[in-house]
């Protein structure tokens, strides 16, 4: 049986790896981008071009668009007030996997039901070359019924993940999952930054590094996502013989060794920063896990 048509707008990484998952599992694939050079390898296996974003639009009643933001995909769609554009509009599932904030999301929401559309916004948490292997997945927000229409089709980009209704959901997701990547990386590199100063290499201390990230996630003794995770939960936060002072401390410490040996100390003076700020809102005696309370209400 042939497959359903999908367009996807937007040719960037991203967006090309997307458009060629679509074609190598056999859709129908009709491409729009503001730099159509961009398309000509898609097109050579058996992609069409669209002349016009209105042509792309009345292709097919899946739309998937990866742009640089949202505001690209206004340019694109409604930049010219085209009245072809808006029309082709209605009645297609538009699923933008564009990067944004969630009030941007919610607002393209509204836009898209003035233009008789139904809007999925979504947050892909994998790079390009991982588009539709094993471990991709994508949050998804809007309404559950216009994902389950297109769910199949979806899920060979990754795994569909519905978080909710509410569309600024999808990107809070996102958003929160980039930071704990990156704020876990930029960790990493300042360890390997303060060690090195001493000549200990790089692969020399990861093993210890990869032991901490493991033992973060596990359900032992160690394993303090689970652990704060049920503290957050209930609202409490024992500090029994670690409280956060303590800790603020330690944090100072860490400040001060990246300044003796000579490298930025940015990451580490915010850190200890947080700490001590809990610790003035009066959670000196509690635990690690008070700090959550003025990342709250800052």
């Amino acid at each position: 049986m042939t497959k359903s048509p999908v367009t996807v707008i937007g040719l960037g990484p991203m967006g090309a790896a997307m458009a060629a998952t679509f074609l190598g599992n056999g859709h129908p694939t009709t491409l729009w981008n503001r730099t159509a050079a961009k398309a000509e390898p898609l097109v050579a296996k058996g992609a069409t071009l669209a002349a016009t974003p209105a042509d792309a639009l009345a292709a097919s009643d899946l739309i998937v668009i990866s742009q640089t933001d949202y505001a690209a995909m206004y340019d694109s769609l409604d930049g010219d007030g085209d009245g072809d554009v808006a029309h082709a509009l209605k009645g297609r599932v538009v699923v933008n996997l564009s990067s944004g904030s969630p009030d941007e999301l919610r607002r393209a929401g509204e836009w898209a039901s003035r233009h008789g559309a139904d809007l999925l916004t979504g947050g892909v948490m994998t790079p390009p070359q991982g588009i539709g292997q094993p471990g991709a997945y994508v949050f998804y927000s809007g309404q559950e019924a216009t994902l389950d229409r297109h769910r199949e089709t979806l899920s060979e980009l990754g795994d569909a993940m519905f978080v909710g209704s509410d569309l600024g959901l999808s990107m809070l997701y996102y958003q929160a999952q980039l930071y704990l990547f990156w704020s876990t990386l930029a960790a990493y590199m300042h360890s390997v930054a303060l060690l090195g100063t001493a000549g200990v290499s790089a692969e020399q201390f990861r093993p210890f590094a990869a032991t901490t990230v493991r033992d973060l996630a596990t359900d032992g003794p160690m394993g303090f996502l689970k652990i704060l995770t049920e503290m957050f939960d209930a609202g409490v936060h024992p500090g029994d013989d670690h409280t956060l002072r303590m800790q603020a401390v330690g944090a100072d410490h860490v400040v001060e060794a990246a300044r003796e040996a000579g490298i930025d100390t940015a990451g580490p003076l915010a850190l200890r920063d947080l700490f001590w700020r809990a610790v003035d809102a009066g959670h000196g005696s509690d635990g690690l896990s008070s700090v959550i309370e003025v990342i709250r209400r800052p």
